[in-house]
């Protein structure tokens, strides 16, 4: 049975249907290449599916203020393309950082083609993603997107700086999730209301609902990695655990545990020294702690941000379902 996060997000694609039929159309054209290796790992990542949610934020964005394209103009689907590719971009490359082999319950493309074309191949999606920038025309565009890629990497790289750190702060690790989630989600959502020329207002309003629909996202997610069945997440359950990476569900469990807690959370995540019972063990001490129900509550408190920062817009449908997707992101988690 689909959870209230999948309907939503159904809903939200069918509603705009048209626009992502012609922004998939986009990013195909543009994932070709005279060199044969490039078109191959495009499909395997096109074939591998994913929410599009990225794209769709900024196709609902324009079209929540009023944009109208005509058979010339469809900016909002060239830059709809343009975040996706910025998004799997950074996708190859945090496969071969973390040696991933799996991505949405299928092998990786670094499992498949390897480590060098992976990290190649997203080089070449940043690049195809700065074209349709320029190819806009319009400097507040290419700022707001540039600027978002390089908060990701940021982001990515502070994640390295706190891995298998316990003594991490929980602002520290806000900090990582608004830097290699949110960051893009917010920049998705703010060029919808440029492109249809809106008052700064609502560029900070879609800003706003980007940004705390980014964060909650990004924790339940890193909830799952210790509360989902491989089936659900489309990864290795525990990936984040043997990976040593610090995420609110680790940090709640260690803060609240004993000393003898401690000590076994020091051992798996800080000496990187785990046994195949470790996990289970983990898994006890989080459930103990009720680390999901704290992560969850930060999680809904970010998706109820987001949806009060469409109040500035009339109702309408498509505010309705940006709302509903926001509200139904923790429903993953329940």
């Amino acid at each position: 049975m689909a959870d209230g996060s999948e309907v939503a997000l159904r809903d939200l694609a069918e509603y705009l249907a048209d626009d992502m039929a012609a922004c998939n159309r986009a990013i195909v054209e543009r994932m070709d290449s005279p060199v044969a290796l490039i078109p191959q790992l495009a499909a395997h990542l096109v074939a591998a599916g994913g929410k599009r949610l990225r794209p769709l934020l900024t196709l609902a964005s324009a079209r929540l203020c009023g944009y109208e394209p005509d058979a010339t103009h469809q900016r909002h689907v060239a830059l709809a393309a343009c975040v996706e590719f910025i998004h799997t971009a950074t996708l190859l490359h945090d496969d071969v950082v973390d040696e991933s082999t799996l991505r949405r319950g299928l092998a990786s493309a670094n499992a498949i083609f390897g480590n060098k074309a992976s990290v190649l191949v997203g080089d070449f999606l940043f690049a195809r993603s700065f074209q349709l920038m320029t190819d806009d025309g319009s400097l507040k565009v290419m700022n707001i997107l540039s600027s978002a890629s390089a908060t990701i990497a940021e982001g990515e790289v502070l994640q390295m700086s706190t891995q298998n750190d316990l003594s991490t702060s929980i602002e520290k690790y806000l900090e990582v999730i608004h830097g290699k989630t949110a960051a893009l989600f917010a920049a998705a959502c703010r060029v919808g209301a440029v492109v249809a020329d809106q008052p700064l207002k609502v560029e900070e309003a879609l800003d706003s609902y980007g940004t705390n629909l980014g964060m909650a996202f990004q924790l339940v997610d890193d909830a799952l990695d210790y509360a989902a069945d491989q089936a659900t997440l489309g990864k290795t359950i525990g990936d984040d655990f043997r990976e040593g990476k610090i995420t609110l569900p680790v940090l709640t469990a260690y803060n609240a545990g004993d000393e003898k807690d401690r000590v076994f959370w020091r051992r798996v995540i800080e000496e990187s020294e785990q046994t195949p019972d470790d996990l289970d063990h983990a898994l006890e001490l989080i459930a103990r702690t009720n680390a999901i129900g704290i992560t969850l509550d930060h999680a809904t408190r970010y998706a109820e941000a987001a949806s009060q920062a469409l109040d500035i817009f009339p109702h309408s449908r498509l505010k309705q379902l940006l709302q509903d997707t926001a509200s139904y992101t923790v429903s993953r988690l329940r």
